[in-house]
């Protein structure tokens, strides 16, 4: 028989020994939010789990469990051999915990396939990211990366994770670049997305005696930052990236590269067309629309995104400014700041 845990317990389990969760919801809900790190080996499809759910609401519940029964055995075989190939203890859940995690349970436990159930499903895991962030106190001191658009913050903050040192990649969390131009080539997470990949690392971070991020606005691309970490943010010790123009337009280049999405480049330019001088505005566009990237980055920096920096950065009086020829010697500024004012 197969066994149900809650949350608690299940985070208990996965600290003793490894487990793969799986997610047997359909695809759709799968992309929408699910626990991190899980698989998806659903029971129904997009489609038939929109037609087991018509006919529950529109039939009868016993109507949708006997096609719901009809869907799944035929597909039973496959289920099961994915399930096999499975070396780990598993743990399934839903969206409650109800009908879908219970008949994937029973039907493995019968095939000799020992599985856990999650008790109160993905909504119990949902309820517990709402709260933890809720009562958050953040106690690591924060350095935060700031600069015009292009100084490679992104780049140098995963340089210095892979050395070793604690960070927070709220841009990896939103799966967004931050700017009007930042989900072209990616699809950008939901709040709850964001917020599960967030209090993972929150957790992970919090005896940490610092971490490094990226000034972020409060908005990135659909994830909104909670009050706390925005605050923490604010109040931290800024480091000021200063990068060559060039550098930054091949930083830009590099991680963008608009040739690949050139057309959706030229759709998310067309919504800040207005907002600057017209002649320029025009030159832009024709730039973009021949492939003339590096002119087009060019002036967006220097009659858009520079002009908007400056601004910003007007609230941040005692900065650290970081003049680099670039990101190496940007990376090697910000290991030699910490590292003092962490032994200071």
């Amino acid at each position: 028989m197969f066994q149900d845990v809650t949350l608690k317990e299940l985070s208990t389990l996965k600290k003793n020994e490894e487990i793969t969760l799986i997610d047997v919801r359909s695809p759709s809900e799968y992309n929408d939010a699910t626990i991190p790190g899980s698989l998806n080996i659903p029971i129904f499809n997009n489609d038939e789990r929109a037609e087991v759910g018509t006919l529950y609401k529109q039939v009868s519940t016993n109507a949708a469990k006997e096609r719901g029964l009809e869907i799944f055995s035929a597909k039973l075989p496959d289920f099961i051999k994915k399930f096999s190939k499975i070396s780990t203890q598993k743990a399934v859940f839903c969206w409650r915990g109800g009908m879908r995690s219970e008949t994937a349970a029973t039907v493995l436990d019968l095939m000799g396939i020992h599985v856990y159930r999650l008790k109160g499903g993905i909504r119990s895991y949902r309820q517990w990211v709402v709260q933890t962030l809720e009562q958050m106190e953040f106690q690591p001191r924060s350095y935060v990366l700031n600069g015009y658009t292009g100084s490679g913050k992104t780049a140098i903050l995963q340089h210095l994770q892979k050395d070793g040192y604690p960070i927070l990649d709220l841009e990896k969390m939103a799966n967004h670049r931050g700017s009007i131009f930042g989900q072209i080539g990616l699809e950008p997470n939901n709040q709850r997305e964001f917020e599960s990949l967030l209090v993972q690392d929150l957790l992970r971070l919090q005896q940490s005696p610092y971490v490094l991020l990226e000034g972020e606005s409060k908005r990135i691309g659909k994830a909104v930052m909670p009050d706390f970490l925005f605050d923490k943010k604010e109040q931290g010790t800024q480091l000021f990236i200063d990068l060559p123009l060039n550098e930054r337009i091949l930083n830009i280049l590099d991680d963008y590269q608009p040739w690949e999405h050139q057309e959706q480049y030229m759709e998310a330019f067309r919504i800040i067309k207005k907002r600057i001088h017209t002649p320029i505005a025009n030159k832009i566009e024709s730039n973009l629309e021949n492939g003339e990237f590096y002119s087009a980055v060019q002036l967006l920096l220097e009659y858009y995104y520079d002009p908007l920096y400056d601004h910003t950065a007007e609230q941040y009086p005692n900065k650290i400014t970081i003049q680099a020829n670039n990101n190496t010697e940007a990376i090697k500024s910000v290991q030699n700041i910490v590292n003092e004012i962490q032994v200071g």
